[in-house]
C-alpha cells in the first residue's frame, strides 16, 4: 500500500515537514510506503477553467499537477499538508489541488484522505476544513486523529516542542493506515459502493 503526501510549504524542513516526517515514520511501522512531493516552493498557477482536461484527461499546464496525477490515482492514501496563511492554506498549494482534482479524470472513491496544518497560533481549524473539502466531494473517506490535525510552531524546527502535536500526527498515521487495510479488505470482499449516475442541478431559470 502506498501513500501520496504533498507538502504545501515552501520551507522543505520547516514545520510542516516535522509534523509530516512523524507521519512518515508510523507509516514505515505499518508497513505502507510513502512518497512526498514538496510543491510549496513551486510556481504554480491556478486554474483558468479552460476544461481542456476534460478533453485531454489531463492539465493543460504541463508541470508538477500532470506529474502528480499518476501518483494520486496509484495511491491509496493521500495527505495533504500546508502552513497557515490568514487563516487559510498556502495560495500555491490550493492552485495545485484545485487543478489535481480537477484535472484527474479516474475514481477516487475509497482512497483516504487526511490533511495537516501547522501554525504560529491560529488559523489551523479552517485550514484543516478547507484542505478536507477536496477529499468529500469525490468520495474519499477522512482520517482523524485524537485532535484536529494542527501543529503549532512559528520558526523553523519549532513545531518539535509541540508534543500534543506530534502525537495527533502518530494517532492520525496509524488511523489512516488502519482505515486504509480495512478498504483494501472491504473492497476485497463486497467491492465498491454502487454508483448512480450523477444528475448535477443548475440553480439557474
Amino acid at each position: 500500500m502506498k501513500v501520496l503526501i504533498i507538502n504545501g510549504s515552501p520551507h522543505k524542513a520547516g514545520n510542516t515537514s516535522i509534523a509530516l516526517r512523524e507521519m512518515e515514520d508510523i507509516f514505515k511501522q505499518e508497513g505502507i510506503e510513502t512518497e512526498t512531493i514538496h510543491i510549496g516552493n513551486k510556481d504554480i498557477r491556478g486554474c483558468i477553467a479552460c476544461r481542456s482536461c476534460i478533453k485531454n484527461g489531463k492539465c493543460v499546464f504541463d508541470d508538477e499537477v500532470n506529474q502528480a496525477a499518476g501518483k494520486f490515482e496509484e495511491c491509496d492514501g493521500l495527505v495533504v499538508a500546508s502552513p497557515v496563511y490568514y487563516a487559510s492554506a498556502n495560495a500555491t498549494l490550493i492552485a495545485f489541488l484545485d487543478r489535481l482534482f480537477y484535472s484527474t479524470p479516474f475514481d477516487k472513491t475509497m482512497k483516504v484522505g487526511a490533511s495537516v496544518a501547522a501554525a504560529r497560533r491560529g488559523g489551523l481549524s479552517s485550514t484543516f476544513d478547507e484542505l478536507n473539502k477536496y477529499f468529500t466531494i469525490c468520495g474519499m473517506p477522512v482520517a482523524s486523529s485524537q485532535y484536529w490535525n494542527s501543529i503549532h510552531g512559528r520558526e523553523i524546527g519549532e513545531a518539535e516542542q509541540d508534543e500534543e502535536g506530534l502525537q495527533t500526527m502518530r494517532v492520525l498515521a496509524r488511523n489512516m493506515a488502519f482505515l486504509m487495510k480495512s478498504i483494501k479488505l472491504g473492497k476485497e470482499k463486497f467491492g465498491l459502493p454502487e454508483k448512480e449516475a450523477w444528475t448535477p442541478t443548475h440553480f439557474i431559470r
